[in-house]
């Protein structure tokens, strides 16, 4: 198998199909740990507000979703 190529296999742990490429692989504890539940949900707001959100993204170089949850998360810890 030369290095470019990659097989399908599954995960050990939840059955779910990866990719396996010819170094590393699956791993129990691989990959970005879980900050939380990711649940989708639908927000609508003024053009406004989505201005200044998108404002403190490229503010402080981070995600629409990370600017949010910092929101959800100093509003609830008050």
């Amino acid at each position: 198998m030369s290095d470019n190529e990659v097989k399908v296999g599954v995960s050990n742990k939840d059955g779910q199909l990866g990719f396996l490429f010819t170094r590393g692989g699956l791993r129990e504890g691989a990959g970005r740990k879980s900050i939380g539940v990711t649940k989708k949900v639908s927000l609508t707001l003024t053009d406004e507000m989505w201005a200044n959100i998108e404002k403190d993204c490229a503010d402080h170089q981070v995600s629409r979703s990370e600017v949010i949850r910092n929101i959800i998360e100093l509003y609830y810890s008050s």
